[in-house]
Protein backbone atom coordinates (compact mmCIF):
# COMPACT_ATOMS: atom_id res chain seq x y z
CA UNK A 1 0.00 0.00 0.00
CA UNK A 2 1.23 3.38 -0.92
CA UNK A 3 -0.04 7.22 0.78
CA UNK A 4 -0.51 10.01 -1.49
CA UNK A 5 1.79 12.95 0.28
CA UNK A 6 0.76 15.53 -1.82
CA UNK A 7 -0.98 16.00 -5.50
CA UNK A 8 -2.94 18.26 -7.54
CA UNK A 9 -5.69 18.39 -10.20
CA UNK A 10 -5.15 15.45 -13.15
CA UNK A 11 -2.39 13.27 -11.65
CA UNK A 12 -4.56 10.18 -11.85
CA UNK A 13 -4.88 6.77 -12.16
CA UNK A 14 -4.11 5.40 -15.85
CA UNK A 15 -3.52 2.13 -18.20
CA UNK A 16 -4.13 2.03 -21.82
CA UNK A 17 -7.43 3.51 -21.15
CA UNK A 18 -11.19 1.95 -23.36
CA UNK A 19 -10.26 1.65 -27.02
CA UNK A 20 -13.10 -0.94 -27.24
CA UNK A 21 -15.89 1.64 -25.98
CA UNK A 22 -15.61 4.97 -28.10
CA UNK A 23 -18.34 2.90 -30.16
CA UNK A 24 -20.61 3.65 -27.10
CA UNK A 25 -19.22 7.41 -26.91
CA UNK A 26 -16.60 6.58 -24.67
CA UNK A 27 -13.51 8.49 -24.45
CA UNK A 28 -10.35 6.30 -25.22
CA UNK A 29 -8.78 7.40 -22.55
CA UNK A 30 -5.35 6.00 -20.75
CA UNK A 31 -1.79 7.09 -20.27
CA UNK A 32 -0.92 10.14 -22.52
CA UNK A 33 2.22 8.28 -22.93
CA UNK A 34 1.58 4.91 -23.39
CA UNK A 35 5.30 3.89 -24.14
CA UNK A 36 6.21 5.22 -20.75
CA UNK A 37 3.98 3.05 -18.63
CA UNK A 38 4.50 0.41 -20.52
CA UNK A 39 8.09 0.47 -19.78
CA UNK A 40 7.74 1.14 -16.12
CA UNK A 41 5.28 -1.91 -15.70
CA UNK A 42 8.24 -4.52 -18.19
CA UNK A 43 10.54 -3.39 -15.28
CA UNK A 44 8.67 -4.65 -12.92
CA UNK A 45 7.42 -7.60 -14.57
CA UNK A 46 3.44 -6.65 -14.66
CA UNK A 47 1.69 -6.23 -18.27
CA UNK A 48 2.53 -3.42 -20.31
CA UNK A 49 -1.14 -2.00 -19.67
CA UNK A 50 -1.33 -2.45 -15.67
CA UNK A 51 -2.92 0.21 -13.90
CA UNK A 52 -0.19 3.16 -12.66
CA UNK A 53 -0.02 6.74 -12.11
CA UNK A 54 0.16 9.68 -14.21
CA UNK A 55 1.96 12.63 -12.76
CA UNK A 56 1.43 16.15 -14.44
CA UNK A 57 1.26 18.40 -11.37
CA UNK A 58 4.59 18.74 -8.84
CA UNK A 59 6.12 18.18 -6.74
CA UNK A 60 4.13 15.06 -6.01
CA UNK A 61 4.90 12.52 -3.30
CA UNK A 62 4.24 9.46 -2.01
CA UNK A 63 5.07 7.58 1.50
CA UNK A 64 5.57 3.50 1.17
CA UNK A 65 3.42 1.28 3.69
CA UNK A 66 5.13 -1.96 2.97
CA UNK A 67 7.79 -2.86 0.90
CA UNK A 68 7.38 -2.46 -2.52
CA UNK A 69 8.83 -2.79 -5.78
CA UNK A 70 7.93 0.29 -7.99
CA UNK A 71 9.30 1.60 -11.76
CA UNK A 72 9.70 5.86 -12.33
CA UNK A 73 9.42 6.89 -16.12
CA UNK A 74 8.34 9.25 -18.24
CA UNK A 75 9.88 13.27 -18.20
CA UNK A 76 13.32 13.74 -16.99
CA UNK A 77 13.27 14.52 -12.98
CA UNK A 78 15.17 14.92 -10.33
CA UNK A 79 13.34 12.38 -8.29
CA UNK A 80 14.59 11.08 -4.70
CA UNK A 81 13.69 7.95 -2.29
CA UNK A 82 14.14 9.69 0.69
CA UNK A 83 16.71 11.81 -0.54
CA UNK A 84 18.75 9.86 -2.81
CA UNK A 85 18.70 10.73 -6.05
CA UNK A 86 17.17 8.19 -8.84
CA UNK A 87 18.38 7.56 -12.77
CA UNK A 88 15.86 8.24 -15.18
CA UNK A 89 13.78 4.83 -15.81
CA UNK A 90 14.56 3.14 -12.90
CA UNK A 91 13.22 0.71 -10.97
CA UNK A 92 13.88 0.00 -7.63
CA UNK A 93 12.83 -1.60 -3.86
CA UNK A 94 11.07 1.16 -1.21
CA UNK A 95 11.19 -0.01 2.02
CA UNK A 96 7.88 0.97 5.10
CA UNK A 97 8.11 4.68 5.19
CA UNK A 98 9.95 5.74 2.65
CA UNK A 99 8.97 8.76 0.73
CA UNK A 100 9.02 9.13 -2.99
CA UNK A 101 9.43 13.19 -3.84
CA UNK A 102 9.17 14.28 -7.77
CA UNK A 103 10.20 17.52 -8.35
CA UNK A 104 8.94 19.72 -11.43
CA UNK A 105 10.55 18.14 -14.42
CA UNK A 106 13.72 19.30 -16.29
CA UNK A 107 12.70 17.46 -19.68
CA UNK A 108 9.09 16.30 -20.65
CA UNK A 109 5.68 17.23 -18.70
CA UNK A 110 4.51 13.52 -17.44
CA UNK A 111 6.01 11.06 -15.16
CA UNK A 112 4.65 7.52 -14.57
CA UNK A 113 4.72 5.62 -11.22
CA UNK A 114 4.17 1.91 -11.79
CA UNK A 115 3.58 -0.61 -9.08
CA UNK A 116 4.49 -3.91 -8.87
CA UNK A 117 1.41 -5.89 -9.55
CA UNK A 118 -0.28 -2.43 -10.56
CA UNK A 119 -2.79 0.04 -9.03
CA UNK A 120 -6.16 -2.01 -7.68
CA UNK A 121 -9.18 -0.21 -8.39
CA UNK A 122 -11.92 -1.70 -9.81
CA UNK A 123 -12.33 -2.07 -13.70
CA UNK A 124 -15.27 -0.24 -15.51
CA UNK A 125 -15.48 -1.32 -19.22
CA UNK A 126 -12.31 -3.19 -19.13
CA UNK A 127 -10.30 -0.80 -18.04
CA UNK A 128 -8.58 0.84 -14.35
CA UNK A 129 -8.39 4.38 -16.03
CA UNK A 130 -9.59 7.48 -14.76
CA UNK A 131 -12.22 9.39 -17.07
CA UNK A 132 -12.53 12.72 -15.13
CA UNK A 133 -15.12 14.19 -18.02
CA UNK A 134 -17.13 11.04 -17.69
CA UNK A 135 -16.93 10.99 -13.84
CA UNK A 136 -15.59 6.76 -13.58
CA UNK A 137 -12.75 4.73 -13.58
CA UNK A 138 -9.69 5.37 -11.21
CA UNK A 139 -10.14 5.94 -7.46
CA UNK A 140 -14.13 7.07 -7.40
CA UNK A 141 -13.34 8.89 -10.76
CA UNK A 142 -10.88 11.47 -9.74
CA UNK A 143 -8.14 13.15 -9.28
CA UNK A 144 -5.59 11.44 -6.17
CA UNK A 145 -5.75 13.99 -3.15
CA UNK A 146 -3.75 13.65 -0.16
CA UNK A 147 -4.39 11.32 2.13
CA UNK A 148 -5.50 8.85 -0.31
CA UNK A 149 -4.45 4.83 -0.39
CA UNK A 150 -3.59 3.03 -2.65
CA UNK A 151 -3.45 -0.77 -3.14
CA UNK A 152 -1.64 -2.90 -5.72
CA UNK A 153 -2.79 -6.35 -7.27
CA UNK A 154 -1.31 -9.33 -5.29
CA UNK A 155 1.77 -10.81 -7.07
CA UNK A 156 4.85 -12.94 -5.54
CA UNK A 157 7.41 -9.98 -4.42
CA UNK A 158 10.60 -9.82 -6.15
CA UNK A 159 14.38 -9.14 -4.97
CA UNK A 160 16.13 -5.80 -5.71
CA UNK A 161 19.91 -5.14 -6.08
CA UNK A 162 20.34 -2.26 -3.44
CA UNK A 163 20.64 0.08 -6.15
CA UNK A 164 17.63 -0.93 -8.74
CA UNK A 165 18.05 -1.09 -12.17
CA UNK A 166 17.03 -0.11 -15.39
CA UNK A 167 17.77 -0.25 -19.30
CA UNK A 168 17.60 2.48 -21.83
CA UNK A 169 13.75 3.62 -23.12
CA UNK A 170 13.59 4.72 -25.92
CA UNK A 171 11.05 7.15 -25.27
CA UNK A 172 11.79 10.53 -27.53
CA UNK A 173 11.48 13.59 -25.30
CA UNK A 174 11.41 17.33 -26.24
CA UNK A 175 14.81 19.16 -25.75
CA UNK A 176 13.49 22.33 -25.60
CA UNK A 177 14.00 22.58 -29.26
CA UNK A 178 11.20 22.57 -31.90
CA UNK A 179 8.78 19.38 -31.06
CA UNK A 180 8.94 17.95 -34.50
CA UNK A 181 5.40 15.44 -35.07
CA UNK A 182 4.37 13.65 -37.41
CA UNK A 183 0.86 13.53 -38.95
CA UNK A 184 -1.59 12.57 -42.13
CA UNK A 185 -3.79 14.65 -44.19
CA UNK A 186 -7.08 13.74 -42.33
CA UNK A 187 -10.27 13.55 -44.53
CA UNK A 188 -11.24 17.90 -44.91
CA UNK A 189 -7.11 18.50 -45.71
CA UNK A 190 -8.29 18.68 -49.76
CA UNK A 191 -11.19 21.51 -49.01
CA UNK A 192 -8.24 23.64 -46.88
CA UNK A 193 -6.48 26.39 -49.01
CA UNK A 194 -3.50 26.03 -50.08
CA UNK A 195 -1.89 28.65 -48.24
CA UNK A 196 -3.48 27.37 -45.54
CA UNK A 197 -1.94 23.90 -45.92
CA UNK A 198 1.41 24.94 -46.44
CA UNK A 199 1.40 27.32 -43.15
CA UNK A 200 0.06 24.11 -41.12
CA UNK A 201 3.37 22.43 -42.34
CA UNK A 202 5.69 25.32 -42.67
CA UNK A 203 5.12 27.06 -39.51
CA UNK A 204 5.78 26.52 -35.61
CA UNK A 205 3.13 26.30 -33.69
CA UNK A 206 3.19 27.03 -30.11
CA UNK A 207 1.14 25.10 -27.20
CA UNK A 208 -0.98 27.45 -25.55
CA UNK A 209 -2.12 26.59 -21.90
CA UNK A 210 -5.27 25.47 -22.72
CA UNK A 211 -4.19 22.04 -22.80
CA UNK A 212 -5.49 19.39 -21.18
CA UNK A 213 -5.91 15.63 -21.62
CA UNK A 214 -8.95 16.23 -23.85
CA UNK A 215 -7.06 18.29 -25.84
CA UNK A 216 -4.19 20.85 -26.86
CA UNK A 217 -4.70 24.27 -28.26
CA UNK A 218 -1.84 25.60 -30.71
CA UNK A 219 -1.36 28.80 -31.68
CA UNK A 220 0.61 30.26 -34.73
CA UNK A 221 1.53 34.13 -35.85
CA UNK A 222 -1.31 33.02 -38.73
CA UNK A 223 -4.74 31.04 -39.15
CA UNK A 224 -5.73 28.75 -40.87
CA UNK A 225 -8.83 28.66 -43.21
CA UNK A 226 -11.10 26.53 -45.77
CA UNK A 227 -11.52 27.69 -49.72
CA UNK A 228 -15.07 28.30 -48.89
CA UNK A 229 -17.13 28.05 -46.04
CA UNK A 230 -18.57 24.06 -45.79
CA UNK A 231 -21.23 22.64 -43.09
CA UNK A 232 -20.14 19.41 -41.77
CA UNK A 233 -22.37 17.11 -39.58
CA UNK A 234 -20.94 16.04 -36.48
CA UNK A 235 -18.70 12.79 -37.20
CA UNK A 236 -16.31 10.46 -35.29
CA UNK A 237 -12.82 11.80 -34.25
CA UNK A 238 -10.00 10.36 -32.25
CA UNK A 239 -7.27 10.90 -30.07
CA UNK A 240 -4.80 12.68 -32.81
CA UNK A 241 -7.39 14.50 -34.78
CA UNK A 242 -6.37 17.94 -35.68
CA UNK A 243 -9.07 20.12 -35.63
CA UNK A 244 -9.45 23.76 -37.08
CA UNK A 245 -12.44 25.73 -35.59
CA UNK A 246 -13.17 28.87 -37.06
CA UNK A 247 -10.72 30.97 -35.83
CA UNK A 248 -8.06 29.61 -37.47
CA UNK A 249 -5.88 27.75 -34.87
CA UNK A 250 -5.44 23.92 -34.36
CA UNK A 251 -6.60 22.38 -32.15
CA UNK A 252 -4.92 18.65 -31.39
CA UNK A 253 -7.24 15.70 -29.58
CA UNK A 254 -5.54 14.68 -26.77
CA UNK A 255 -6.45 10.80 -24.60
CA UNK A 256 -9.28 11.69 -23.32
CA UNK A 257 -10.41 13.59 -26.72
CA UNK A 258 -14.45 13.93 -27.44
CA UNK A 259 -15.72 10.79 -29.86
CA UNK A 260 -17.33 13.12 -32.33
CA UNK A 261 -16.99 16.60 -33.55
CA UNK A 262 -17.96 18.81 -36.35
CA UNK A 263 -15.08 20.85 -36.86
CA UNK A 264 -13.21 20.30 -40.38
CA UNK A 265 -10.01 17.97 -39.74
CA UNK A 266 -7.06 18.73 -41.52
CA UNK A 267 -4.52 16.25 -39.96
CA UNK A 268 -3.59 12.94 -37.72
CA UNK A 269 -1.17 12.96 -35.40
CA UNK A 270 0.13 9.60 -35.37
CA UNK A 271 0.44 7.33 -32.07
CA UNK A 272 4.54 7.58 -31.82
CA UNK A 273 3.94 11.42 -31.77
CA UNK A 274 0.81 12.12 -29.72
CA UNK A 275 3.14 10.78 -27.49
CA UNK A 276 5.83 12.85 -27.91
CA UNK A 277 3.30 16.15 -27.96
CA UNK A 278 2.28 14.88 -24.63
CA UNK A 279 5.37 15.05 -23.49
CA UNK A 280 5.56 19.00 -24.42
CA UNK A 281 5.49 21.95 -22.55
CA UNK A 282 3.59 24.70 -22.08
CA UNK A 283 4.71 27.43 -24.55
CA UNK A 284 7.17 25.23 -26.64
CA UNK A 285 7.36 25.08 -30.09
CA UNK A 286 5.77 22.09 -31.94
CA UNK A 287 5.88 21.53 -36.03
CA UNK A 288 3.77 19.39 -37.67
CA UNK A 289 5.61 17.26 -40.56
CA UNK A 290 3.77 15.32 -42.94
CA UNK A 291 4.24 11.81 -43.92
CA UNK A 292 2.73 8.56 -45.64
CA UNK A 293 0.79 5.90 -44.50
CA UNK A 294 3.33 3.52 -44.86
CA UNK A 295 5.52 5.46 -42.98
CA UNK A 296 3.11 5.77 -40.20
CA UNK A 297 2.24 2.38 -40.32
CA UNK A 298 6.39 1.64 -39.76
CA UNK A 299 6.77 3.89 -36.96
CA UNK A 300 4.33 1.99 -35.24
CA UNK A 301 5.95 -1.25 -36.13
CA UNK A 302 8.93 0.69 -34.77
CA UNK A 303 7.56 1.08 -31.48
CA UNK A 304 6.40 -2.45 -30.98
CA UNK A 305 9.55 -3.41 -31.47
CA UNK A 306 11.02 -1.24 -29.34
CA UNK A 307 8.49 -2.71 -26.50
CA UNK A 308 10.05 -6.40 -27.34
CA UNK A 309 13.81 -5.26 -27.15
CA UNK A 310 12.70 -3.64 -23.84
CA UNK A 311 11.06 -6.64 -22.71
CA UNK A 312 14.22 -8.60 -23.85
CA UNK A 313 16.54 -6.53 -22.15
CA UNK A 314 14.90 -7.40 -18.93
CA UNK A 315 14.26 -11.11 -19.64
CA UNK A 316 18.15 -11.13 -19.99
CA UNK A 317 18.61 -8.81 -16.65
CA UNK A 318 15.77 -10.25 -14.51
CA UNK A 319 15.21 -14.05 -15.79
CA UNK A 320 12.52 -14.43 -12.71
CA UNK A 321 10.31 -11.27 -14.68
CA UNK A 322 10.42 -13.23 -17.84
CA UNK A 323 7.23 -15.28 -17.42
CA UNK A 324 5.10 -12.40 -16.70
CA UNK A 325 6.22 -10.26 -19.91
CA UNK A 326 3.55 -10.61 -22.70
CA UNK A 327 5.08 -7.69 -25.11
CA UNK A 328 5.53 -9.31 -29.02
CA UNK A 329 6.79 -7.81 -32.04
Amino acid sequence: MIEILTSSTLNTIQDFGRPDAISLGVSRGGAMDRLALAYGNILLGNDPDAAGIEVVFFPFRIRFDHATSFALTGARTAATLDGTPLPPDWAMQARPGQILTIPAPTAGARCYVTLRGGVDVPQVLGSRSTDLKGGFGGLAARALRRGDRLQTLPVPPLSFPATGYGLTCPTPLPDGGDVVVRALPAAEYALFAAGSQDRFWGRPWKLTPSANRMGYRMEGTETLALDSPVNLFSHGILPGTVQVPPAGQPIVQMADANTCGGYPKIATIIEPDLRVLAQTAIGQSVRFIQITRHEAVEAMRLDARHLHALACGIDTLRPDLAPAISVTS
